[in-house]
């Protein structure tokens, strides 16, 4: 089992980050808090859940090991996998997601693509003690704003985040240009957040 790998961030997209140890580049799935949490740093360390299948060896990192023990309980949950867990927390951070299980507000976790009403139910009904058990639910969600000019280079980039995550460009980037139009001093981040929770 591998705990954590630590290493120079060789490249990096908001959905995949390349971290060289000891010779090996190793690719992480990432979600888009941790891009966030890496993004110009040179030296990381991302703890790791591998996920071993059939056909795939795949690893997941995340910047910090609270993101770690929730994509861990959100995959223990029927209908939710390795690939919507990431989705889930790429369209809030933890303490978003644990205000939204503890308050019940299933309205909130349905706003992530791919998850239905039943999904968003089942995640409340499951992990509601289970974050509380683990300590995961001691934060609160923070509010914050970060300026940025606003320019091409921001909605290209978003726009080039949420095809990564799977979704098709051209609806896509009607989304993102309405965010902006509406919040123009927003970061690629914020941008790519809103989204997630619009794209249908």
């Amino acid at each position: 089992m591998i705990e954590y790998i630590k290493g120079e961030l060789t490249e990096l997209t908001p959905a995949l980050a390349t971290i060289e140890a000891a010779g090996v580049g190793y690719g992480l799935n990432i979600s888009l808090n941790t891009y966030t949490s890496v993004q110009g740093k040179k030296d990381v360390k991302l703890y790791v859940y591998e996920a071993i299948r059939e056909d795939a060896h795949v690893l997941f990192g995340f910047a910090s090991k609270r993101e770690r023990e929730m994509f861990l309980l959100l995959i223990t949950v029927s209908g939710v996998g390795a690939n919507t867990a990431r989705m889930i927390l790429s369209g809030m951070s933890v303490a978003e997601l644990c205000n939204a299980i503890s308050t019940g507000n299933s309205r909130l976790i349905q706003s992530v693509k791919g998850i239905g009403k039943m999904t968003a139910q089942r995640i409340i009904v499951d992990l509601r003690d289970k974050i509380v058990a683990l300590g995961i639910a001691d934060e609160l969600p923070a509010g914050g704003s970060m300026q940025a000019p606003v320019n091409n280079a921001v909605r290209d980039e978003a726009v080039a985040a949420l095809t990564m995550l799977g979704f098709s460009p051209a609806p896509t980037q009607k989304v993102v240009v309405a965010i902006l139009q509406e919040q123009p001093t927003l970061h690629v981040e914020q941008v790519v957040k809103l989204a997630l929770k619009q794209i249908k």
